[in-house]
């Protein structure tokens, strides 16, 4: 079956063909339709998971998910970036006339139409996204984390305003697109396109024994998991679906241990202030800790546009939270922001729908977890601004 219209057709031998699509267009979701039509599959592949389809499925339930959750799992940083990206993915959508993966629902109907089995083809989402944080180093993390930075400030409107489908489609474009994440971080590239293409390529391989199966994947992954099936196929050593799905292994806690360590240090201070300088000092001492942490923390979350109370509350939580590794002041702040500023369902339909920054930092739930992500920033900022100067008092 040849390439035709925007889409990337290719075969592997002739049971399997790869149908290759750029997400937003409208085109993909008919050409999908008629590839399943045409080809009449055993088992159509779709580059999802579980955890996907069911946000696709049921946006309902995936926009009425309290805020409370996400800011007590510690997601609000990446919950902030994932917003912002779905946000323009959404408004590129609009553009081209076609909801994100909509092609990927439309195959899952096609095929059930069609008496065809449907293989979620791809690995757990949480699955991909820890190997990828336990193999980024330091300066991934710090590339990714500058780029996420500039995401707001971009003009997206200008740019989808640029973008040809036709280009998107190019696998020079697509291998342009590639390189700048092997840039930014390398390890991250080799977790979300390597691992993956592998795995959406056994899949396809074992489904594919005695079968005609149709796989349905971004224009991205067409060239690496056909090469990979052909791999698979001819008896090549690659890693098994049990190694890609294994979680790397926790890692030395540094976290806790340099949590407590701030608590054992700040102790440890205060009472050597106290021996060499009388209690008042002592008491001195840990006010200029308050005081420090309360104000910046307060700061932060001023700057985030929180609520007064949420404000207050980041003032006396910062200090007690500075030194107990298991909790954090934006927990607070942030719980007491969606109490008094609830999200509605509305507002998580609108993060969809945000024309500008102005409009992105003004709905409800970006506020909150704004409030909660910068009241953290502010009490680690008063961490390194205040043992300084207990140092000074305590050696000086």
């Amino acid at each position: 079956m040849a390439g035709r219209g925007l889409r990337l057709f290719e075969n592997v031998g002739d049971n399997i063909l790869i149908v290759g699509t750029a997400h937003v267009s409208p085109a993909s979701v008919k050409e999908v339709r008629d590839a399943i039509e045409v080809f009449r599959p055993d088992i159509v592949a779709v580059e999802l998971d579980e955890r996907r389809l069911k946000v696709l499925s049921d946006k309902k339930g995936w926009e009425s998910t309290p805020i409370t959750r996400l800011l007590k799992d510690r997601n609000a940083y990446v919950f902030i970036a994932q917003s912002f990206l779905a946000s323009y993915q959404r408004r590129l959508g609009e553009k081209f006339g076609a909801e994100p993966g909509s092609e990927m629902l439309e195959a899952i109907r096609a095929a059930e139409k069609g008496g065809a089995r449907v293989l979620l083809a791809d690995r757990d989402i949480t699955i991909t996204l820890k190997r990828a944080w336990k193999r980024m180093t330091a300066r991934e993390k710090l590339r990714i984390v500058w780029t996420l930075l500039q995401l707001p400030f971009l003009d997206y409107e200008e740019e989808a305003r640029e973008l040809d489908l036709k280009e998107l489609m190019k696998e020079d474009a697509l291998s342009s697109m590639m390189n700048e994440l092997r840039r930014l971080a390398p390890n991250v590239a080799e977790v979300l396109l390597f691992e993956r293409d592998t795995y959406i390529a056994r899949r396809i391989a074992d489904a594919s024994r005695g079968k005609r199966v149709l796989a349905v994947v971004g224009a991205g992954h067409v060239k690496g998991v056909k090469e990979k099936i052909e791999r698979v196929l001819s008896g090549e050593k690659l890693p098994s679906l049990e190694e890609l799905e294994r979680l790397p292994p926790k890692g030395f806690p540094w976290g806790k241990v340099l949590g407590w360590g701030i608590a054992v240090l700040l102790a440890v201070l205060i009472v050597w202030i106290g021996i060499r300088s009388g209690p008042n000092k002592s008491l001195e001492a840990f006010g200029w800790w308050f005081l420090i942490h309360a104000i910046l923390s307060a700061v932060f979350c001023a700057a985030a546009r929180g609520h007064p109370y949420s404000i207050g509350t980041a003032f006396i939580a910062s200090p007690f939270t500075a030194i107990h590794p298991g909790v954090a002041a934006g927990w607070f702040s942030g719980l007491v922001e969606a109490k008094l500023r609830t999200p509605t369902v509305r507002d998580w339909q609108d993060l969809g729908q945000t024309k500008g920054t102005k409009d992105f930092f003004n709905n409800r739930v970006i506020r909150v977890l704004m409030v909660a992500a910068l009241t953290n920033v502010g009490s680690m900022t008063g961490t390194f601004v205040a043992f300084p100067y207990l140092i000074q008092m305590g050696f000086g």
